[in-house]
């Protein structure tokens, strides 16, 4: 165990003292409601950066700044709001589209919660995902050309779009998002941001051990050629 170990764990435990607390629980609710952005920005800019800083943490063994930390966490409170914009008008469309027989199961709350993260994740996460990995790569590279000019092709070309393909869209999205999401939409609308910016903690781990298996595969062949 190292100390970052227990920094980062010591700020999960207060993030679930913060909701399991009822007192505490109230006052949360009744802040992020009345400033519902606000709230979903730094709900992701810190649960997802921690999610992010944890998959460092497993993949290299060791916690790690990355680089322009600062940045990826706005980053992800940006996409914080977008998420916060995108729950409501996605479960409303879902309720609307049963009401006219557009899809099925109308009344049934976990078929309302499935429908909802199937049509969420194959209409908008794809888009998310590469909005992140596009801004992630940009920053990496403004890091390593010591603050220089980086394009768009130059974003491009440094981007593993087999991977993000292979992986993030085909493998992701249907094995993780979409339960995950269902889920989420399983909870009352005021805990939904919450429960979707904790699940950017697990998506941070996931994608960790890919890399970590990935980086590992390219070596085993690299050493048998």
């Amino acid at each position: 165990m190292k100390k970052g170990d227990f920094i980062w764990g010591g700020a999960l435990i207060l993030w679930i003292a913060i909701l399991a607390i009822p007192r505490g629980r109230e006052v949360f609710i009744a802040t992020t409601e009345a400033y519902p952005y606000i709230g979903g920005f730094f709900k992701f800019a810190i649960l997802a950066t921690m999610g992010e800083l944890l998959g460092i943490r497993v993949m290299r063994g060791d916690w790690k700044k990355p680089n322009g930390l600062i940045f990826r966490a706005v980053i992800w409170g940006a996409l914080g709001v977008v998420i916060t914009l995108a729950l409501p008008v996605f479960s409303s469309g879902v309720t609307n589209a049963q009401e006219i027989g557009r899809l099925p199961f109308k009344g049934s709350n976990f078929a309302h919660a499935l429908l909802t993260s199937t049509v969420m994740n194959i209409l908008q996460s794809p888009a998310i995902f590469l909005f992140h990995k596009c801004t992630d790569t940009y920053i990496d590279e403004k890091y390593n050309r010591n603050g220089s000019k980086v394009t768009l092709k130059d974003v491009s070309d440094k981007i593993d779009w087999y991977t993000y393909l292979n992986f993030t869209v085909l493998k992701t999205i249907p094995f993780f998002w979409i339960p995950c999401h269902t889920i989420v939409f399983l909870f009352p609308a005021e805990y939904r941001v919450i429960a979707a910016a904790f699940a950017s903690i697990a998506l941070g781990l996931i994608l960790a051990l890919a890399n970590k298996s990935k980086s590992k595969t390219n070596l085993i062949e690299a050493n048998q050629n």
